[in-house]
């Protein structure tokens, strides 16, 4: 039973950490968008 609780906690600290790892490539992106549309804007 042990056991079990150990590996579902490691489980359940993966899997947030794999979630904050998304989230944080998702506003890279984002921010590496909106400086190519501000440089699109700077350019007309």
């Amino acid at each position: 039973m042990r056991k079990l609780i150990i590996l579902a906690a490691m489980a359940a600290s993966l899997t947030v950490a794999a979630c904050n790892t998304v989230e944080g490539a998702g506003k890279d992106v984002s921010s590496a968008g909106q400086a190519v549309s501000d440089t699109a804007k700077d350019a007309k």
